[in-house]
């Protein structure tokens, strides 16, 4: 009777699954083909809708049936196949991980490719495209299974974005690096990592394809399997699924379908996440579209229709001079941090709250001898940082320099070394006192200026500003800095304030936000100053080259303010980072002190960035270090940490200076390379 009487029930409600999936295809076909057919009839050349008909008929001139068959329909072509790609990659790598989180970027597969390709380019040995996307292939397989390792799957859906946004940075610090060593042997690489979806010819289209279609014929063959796993792996195995090859085969898909993306076209930002993501809203009309052999080709789809939708738009708002300079996969990038920043404060975080530092309780005579050794290593740091560079220098030479009666060279190398090891000094100090003040006030362990994108805001504020104005002075530029970076704290602060700052969920809005940032500031650079690729390189390298003492007035007068507030707030900050009743029930504004806190945090960052750039990871590795040599009395954890963060700036800026004089690396590249590795063991010792 149990079986009779569902039966009927089914029927109908199958019929209405499979005609609203229909309905839901038919319509995203039709708007990636009027999609398809507005992209062709864009572009520099007057070559209109009627000209495109004419050129498609063989009816056209020469040049018109020229810009049609030889550009524009290889771009929309590139665009189609590209989005169509990333949508599966996306669908492919959310399903096997069960993490609506999980895609190309925030696997790290684009910055494995885009690692793995500029390893080989400096090598000067010229590949074909098949053999790029092989290389391409290896080191975004590489990155995804670190951070899939790493994370854990299942172990929820923000640990999973850390650890890939961290890999993500340290691996393009280390290429940015490529770039600026071997500025010949890459060139054309930095574009190319922007993201662009113009071909010449259907090379390149024509030999990812076939790619594509494997890819596309493995993932339907192992897509019962793959629903199987939605049940849990014990549920799979009962049902004979060999869990492990299956999620080993799908990884391996979902990164062959992005790597025929990135090789084709550069990384285009964030379609792998929001077209899956787009998917799942569409699943209230049809419930089908949540099986794999359904739901991956549709979410190519509407992958394919956001990477035109953004071409498209692209060049509905800007002349066709200008859209041409402008990479694709900065406007995916921009629109797709939204969607991460939007999904990232809804979304459950199921991770929990990271894990805190041990409570060490050390004597006084410990604290007193680590900081006596900091200080001298700091006052050494110093003298060879001025001493050392592209000229050696003596300590007489400094001494006469600082009388007055140095030479005319000997004048000209400190007057251009010392502002730059007080910068770093400064710079250094700043973010980890400002890392400091946010772990405490948040009460997670992972918050620093950089991932909460406080840091980008406030570069994105000083780019502008450079940009616009070239011959603005330091405290201009710390306004705008400040204002970037206020802007930032206020939609990261206010978005994660609501459930709690020990939510990791702090963190993910904060990287979706520096993601945006990011884009931008590309954006900028290309709409001001398209050929200079190297201002935002060295901007965004977090260099302190060309700094005058002028520019070091601001942040010393911030990073004075910031100490004398830290130490006379000191038993403050002790009760803020308990917990949240405790300062209440001790009568503590928590709200009016957490505000105060957090605003001086993001004035010494932005001052941080006016002064050095963009600098990564300072704020997260020297409080963390502070707390294991000293203990969790910011009495004690400030001067500690601010030693710290200046030492290891100024010796990231002396390395980046001396390894490899006369060319130099930014301190930013050197703390990532530094940082990454720290960021990615606090997740493995909390997971």
């Amino acid at each position: 009777m149990a079986v009779t009487a569902t039966t009927p029930a089914a029927g109908p409600a199958t019929l209405v699954s499979r005609t609203g999936t229909a309905a839901v295809t038919v319509g995203l076909v039709l708007l990636v083909a009027v999609l398809a057919v507005v992209d062709i009839t864009q572009g520099t050349a007057a070559v209109g809708a009627s000209e495109v008909v004419k050129a498609l008929t063989g009816r056209a001139d020469p040049g018109d049936a020229s810009v049609v068959i030889e550009s524009r329909l290889p771009r929309m072509t590139a665009g189609l196949l590209v989005g169509v790609a990333l949508g599966m990659a996306g669908a492919a790598l959310q399903a096997v991980s069960r993490n609506v989180l999980a895609a190309p970027d925030t696997l790290a597969v684009n910055a494995g490719a885009y690692f793995a390709l500029a390893l080989f380019t400096v090598t000067g040995v010229s590949l074909p495209l098949l053999a790029s996307s092989g290389v391409a292939f290896l080191g975004g397989l590489a990155a995804a299974g670190v951070v899939l390792g790493l994370s854990g799957l299942g172990a929820g859906t923000v640990r999973l974005v850390l650890a890939g946004t961290a890999l993500a940075l340290g691996l393009t610090a280390i290429t940015e690096g490529f770039l600026l060593l071997f500025p010949q042997e890459t060139e054309g690489l930095y574009q190319w990592n922007q993201g662009s979806i113009a071909q010449n010819g259907y090379d390149g289209v024509l030999q990812m394809g076939p790619l594509v279609l494997v890819a596309l014929a493995g993932l339907l063959l192992a897509g019962r399997r793959v629903d199987a796993l939605a049940l849990g792996d014990d549920a799979a195995r009962g049902l004979g699924v060999p869990v492990r090859a299956t999620r080993i085969t799908v990884v391996v898909l979902g990164v062959l379908l992005a790597t025929a993306a990135v090789t084709l076209a550069g990384p285009i930002g964030f379609v792998g996440l929001c077209a899956p993501a787009l998917v799942r809203g569409l699943a209230r009309w049809s419930r089908g579209l949540l099986r794999t052999r359904v739901g991956v080709p549709v979410a190519g789809l509407v992958g394919a229709a956001l990477v035109l939708g953004s071409d498209v738009l692209l060049r509905a708002f800007l002349s066709g001079d200008t859209a041409v300079s402008v990479p694709t996969g900065v406007v995916t990038s921009i629109i797709g941090a939204l969607f991460l920043v939007v999904l990232a404060a809804r979304v459950r975080d199921t991770s929990g709250a990271a894990a805190q530092d041990r409570l060490r309780i050390r004597s006084r005579t410990a604290f007193l001898v680590v900081t006596a050794v900091l200080a001298v290593a700091l006052i050494g740091m110093a003298v060879t940082a001025v001493l050392l560079g592209d000229s050696k220098l003596l300590l007489g030479d400094v001494v006469n320099w600082a009388q007055g009666r140095a030479g005319q060279t000997v004048s000209f190398v400190l007057d251009t070394r010392v502002p730059r090891v007080l910068a770093a000094l400064f710079a250094g100090a700043a973010l980890a006192l400002s890392g400091t003040l946010v772990q405490a006030v948040t009460r997670n362990p992972l918050a620093e200026p950089s991932v909460l994108g406080v840091s980008g805001g406030a570069a994105l504020g000083a780019v502008v500003l450079v940009t616009t104005v070239p011959l603005a002075g330091s405290w201009s530029i710390a306004g705008a800095a400040f204002t970037g970076s206020a802007l930032a704290a206020v939609v990261v602060f206010g978005l994660a304030a609501r459930d709690g700052f020990q939510q990791n969920r702090l963190v993910l809005v904060g990287i979706g936000l520096s993601a945006g940032t990011t884009a931008l500031i590309s954006l900028v650079i290309v709409l001001t100053d398209p050929f200079n690729a190297a201002k935002a390189l060295t901007w965004l390298s977090g260099s302190t080259y060309g700094r005058s003492l002028t520019d070091v007035l601001p942040i010393a007068g911030v990073l004075l303010v910031g100490l004398v507030v830290a130490v006379v707030r000191r038993r403050e900050l002790d009760l803020v980072s308990l917990d949240e009743d405790t300062p209440r029930l001790l009568g503590m504004n928590l709200s009016r002190g957490r505000l105060g806190l957090l605003a001086l945090s993001v004035l010494l960052s932005a001052t941080a960035v006016a002064a050095a750039g963009t600098i990564g990871f300072v704020g997260l590795v020297a409080p963390h270090a502070a707390r294991a040599l000293v203990g969790r009395q910011h009495t004690r954890v400030v001067p500690v940490a601010v030693l710290l963060g200046a030492l290891l700036v100024c010796a990231a800026d002396l390395l980046g200076r001396t390894v490899i004089a006369p060319a130099q690396l930014g301190a930013g590249l050197m703390t990532a390379v530094i940082g990454t590795p720290y960021f990615l063991y606090l997740l493995v010792r909390s997971r």
